[in-house]
């Protein structure tokens, strides 16, 4: 069963931003909106220096430790399907240092959601052993990590020059 999105995400800002400003409440596949929900944000990321988006991604994640305990643990439920910050964060790292074009940010997503779905090992064995604020973020940062090694090995592979081919 799907988990039902509790009206506290309207009303409590803390739930409101769990919830990635709302994107966390859609009923189906809400990880799939976050996802989406995230992505003008971490192409912003993109114009700033790469240290200063790593801090901002650094401080996100530990603020999004924090929040999502506080808020699963304001719903009882441990990892709620419409806690959705763990997504931003995931999805901002592995668009960091990535070139601002739209095809890589489709391959971006597409290869974020493709690993935080299927939990290679060792992402699936965090999910299932660690608890709390960590347990909910550690799998999307891990598949986050993921996702941007795959991004660049894929980058390197083709060549950047596809992305802007000479004229």
């Amino acid at each position: 069963m799907a988990d039902v999105t509790p009206a506290s995400v309207w009303r409590n800002p803390w739930h409101f931003l769990a919830f990635g400003l709302g994107s966390g409440a859609m009923p189906k596949a809400p990880g799939t909106w976050g996802t989406l929900a995230a992505l003008p944000f971490g192409i912003a990321l993109q114009f700033v220096s790469p240290l200063l988006a790593a801090l901002l991604i650094l401080m996100a994640a530990v603020f999004g430790i924090w929040l999502c305990e506080r808020v699963s643990r304001d719903l009882g439920v441990h990892d709620h399907g419409g806690i959705v910050w763990d997504e931003f964060v995931g999805l901002w790292i592995t668009l960091w240092l990535a070139p601002a074009h739209w095809s890589v940010w489709l391959a971006a997503f597409a290869l974020f959601r493709l690993i935080d779905i299927s939990k290679p090992w060792p992402i699936s064995w965090c999910d299932k052993h660690v608890h709390g604020g960590w347990g909910i973020m550690l799998d999307d940062l891990l598949a986050g990590v993921f996702a941007w090694a795959l991004l660049q090995l894929g980058l390197w592979f083709v060549g950047y020059s596809l992305l802007w081919p000479a004229s």
